[in-house]
């Protein structure tokens, strides 16, 4: 199987984004007389470029329609377009952790899109792409969107990186509406100002929908003088567009300029982007001895209509790990190492250009267990070259599906859809629906849409690819089915924020829950509410009780009566997750088990927005002459997010963690 793999400046007064767009253009023009490509000795640059949510109908030769990408077109023309080419997971901080690291995101602990209150980031014992090649004396920079962690130590430049700029996350991470107006109700409200960080520092604020419209060709001048400024020494550029990820931002350049809308516009524009790119490398004189590699980091947000790419013949698009998810275009362009106008419909993924890129420069594998493997043998051409055997479809620790060859198998589950929903418009997202899958089978080969499950056909490949499935499963879990990986490492937590033990009576004694929790958040069981250790804000760090809709009712039995000082029951809200405080709060006691006495009842207010995670204690202090045997803690669920929040209507979780006695 694939897995695992071992080692065998300036700083400026905040401002808006117009503000760095002037000061940046009088910088960067650029000056020297082309050189010839006297460096070939030198190890290959590296210059990656990565999208936010184009699909993979969403280039010319992988068949867009209502606009053209000339320059992509051309790169295709002189290099290598793989077909089955993957990502991870099909969301956007998963999947970046997978492309830096060569790591399937469940071993590497990142999941979904992290947000600004999301206190967790890529762990600083994962090795990056960047922190590889400085073994090998490398520049590297970086520009765009970044996505792995907000706080300083997990920003890029320590995780490699000499230079970054660009934004944390993701450009609808603002408190604005997709109108760009101020939200009058929703979760919205409570985002901070969407910074722009140059180094480690913040340096101004996209503020509005203009400001947008500058991020691409902002970008692109970035990664123009980062080329021009190391064309005499190896370098790898890592070029994260926040574009097309909505709201949509392009410049006057190529506003009104597509026969699709705005989105074509958007794509065009990165079009050009690539285009100075590849002009800049053949003006440094370095174009010869660098690869280029294009891609996306998942498909299309289908719900977002006319502001959405497309994903073409493919099922389904972002946030699923259908083919229209999962699937992305990809083009690679290294002259004198790739073959002219060649394809590939080898399986390949994000996960295997880290152990490509070091095949390539000679450089260390990271120490710590990878999944990708090396596909220079693609790149090349090679006749019949097949490195990747296998590959395995997760989505939010959950393994949806498997693929061996042309052969793909879903397993049962339940994901988001955009089947038989009206998408939005203008901009605006529309609903989405609940698709469920059962064990099912398809022929890629013949049938790229998944629309005719063939298991029945094929029985013996079903059992093949289950078995798969099962040494995934131990290798990196699946919440599906309960199992707990042992290959999985934890994600990296902001200082201060690991777990941290407390005195608590209740530790080692019973409890019994009325109602249990779900699976996916199940820490240690039951114990986990009296076993002495607190929870962190990362609410699936292993110490939470998670109850999705239902209350948490416990009794603990202290085994006999003890003078108890105090009770104390602590709750996590993350309204981003969809996680909130319990409308009420219940602590009583008893000698018996039979008779309580309530000691204290609280209500709280669950109509007021606040996005940033934190912890809250609800405090109950016991008479001195009350000996107590039996506790009983009594919260209750809000059962559906309220009318304000995004995903008003929805199932509330509730996080219940330590109860601590004293």
């Amino acid at each position: 199987m694939d897995f695992p793999v071992q080692n065998k400046k300036l700083r400026r007064r905040p401002g808006s984004i117009l503000g760095l767009l002037i000061a940046l253009a009088a910088s960067t023009a650029l000056s020297g007389l082309p050189e010839n490509n006297a460096n070939q000795a030198r190890p290959p640059n590296v210059v990656i470029i990565l999208t936010d949510d184009q699909g993979y109908a969403d280039v010319g030769k992988f068949g867009a329609k209502g606009f053209a990408t000339p320059n992509l077109d051309r790169m295709a023309s002189r290099g290598l377009m793989l077909r089955d080419f993957y990502v991870s997971q099909a969301v956007c901080s998963a999947s970046r952790a997978s492309l830096l690291t060569g790591c399937y995101a469940e071993r590497v602990g990142i999941q979904g899109a992290l947000t600004s209150w999301s206190t967790v980031g890529l762990n600083p014992d994962e090795e990056t792409i960047a922190e590889m090649l400085k073994k090998k004396g490398y520049a590297t920079g970086m520009v765009g969107k970044w996505h792995l962690g907000h706080y300083r130590e997990f920003l890029p430049r320590q995780r490699g990186f000499d230079e970054y700029f660009g934004l944390p996350y993701s450009n609808d991470m603002w408190p604005m509406g997709y109108d760009g107006q101020p939200p009058a109700k929703g979760i919205r409200r409570s985002y901070p100002p969407l910074p722009i960080i140059e180094g480690d520092e913040k340096v101004g604020e996209v503020r509005t929908l203009e400001d947008q419209n500058t991020l691409t060709t902002l970008y692109t001048q970035r990664a123009v003088e980062f080329i021009e400024k190391n064309k005499n020494r190896s370098f790898f550029l890592y070029v994260a567009h926040s574009m097309p990820h909505v709201p949509l931002g392009v410049s006057e350049k190529f506003r009104g300029k597509s026969e699709q809308g705005r989105y074509g516009d958007v794509i065009m524009e990165i079009d050009w982007s690539v285009g100075e790119i590849l002009q800049a490398l053949e003006r440094a004189g370095v174009d010869g001895n660098t690869l280029v590699i294009f891609t996306s980091d998942n498909g299309p947000w289908l719900n977002f209509g006319k502001h959405a790419g497309s994903a073409g013949p493919l099922r389904e698009g972002k946030g699923t790990m259908w083919e229209g998810g999962a699937r992305v275009p990809c083009i690679m362009r290294w002259p004198g190492r790739i073959p002219e106008g060649t394809e590939s419909r080898s399986i390949a993924a994000t996960i295997d250009l880290l152990p490509t890129i070091a095949a390539i420069t000679g450089a260390p594998l990271p120490k710590n267990p990878i999944d990708g493997v090396n596909i220079l043998p693609l790149l090349e051409g090679q006749k019949g070259a097949e490195p990747r055997g296998q590959y395995y479809f997760y989505y939010g620790g959950e393994l949806k599906a498997v693929r061996m060859g042309k052969w793909k198998l879903h397993f049962p589950n339940s994901y988001v859809s955009y089947a038989g929903v009206e998408p939005g418009k203008n901009g605006f997202p529309g609903p989405y629906a609940t698709g469920k899958s059962g064990l099912e089978l398809y022929d890629l080969d013949s049938d790229i849409g998944e629309t005719s499950n063939v298991a029945d056909k094929y029985p013996e490949i079903v059992v093949r690819l289950q078995g798969l499935g099962n040494e995934a499963r131990a290798e990196l879990g699946d919440k599906l089915t309960g199992t707990k990986g042992r290959g999985v490492r934890p994600p990296g937590r902001a200082g201060g924020q690991g777990k941290g033990p407390v005195k608590n009576l209740a530790a080692g004694k019973k409890i019994t829950l009325e109602n249990r929790y779900s699976g996916q958040y199940a820490g240690r069981g039951d114990v986990t509410l009296i076993d002495g250790e607190r929870g962190t804000l990362d609410h699936a760090d292993g110490t939470w009780l998670g109850f999705e809709t239902a209350d948490l009712v416990a009794l603990v039995d202290l085994g006999e009566s003890l003078p108890v000082r105090q009770i104390t029951a602590g709750f996590l809200e993350a309204q981003s997750a969809w996680i909130f405080l319990p409308s009420s709060v219940e602590i009583a006691i008893s000698r018996d088990g039979k008779e309580f006495e309530v000691i204290q009842r609280v209500q709280t207010d669950t109509n007021s927005a606040d996005a940033a995670p934190h912890v809250k204690d609800f405090p109950a202090v016991v008479s001195s002459s009350t000996p107590v045997r039996y506790i009983r803690v009594t919260a209750r669920n809000i059962g559906t997010c309220p009318v304000w929040h995004q995903g008003a209507g929805g199932k509330a979780w509730l996080f219940a963690d330590e109860i601590v006695v004293e």
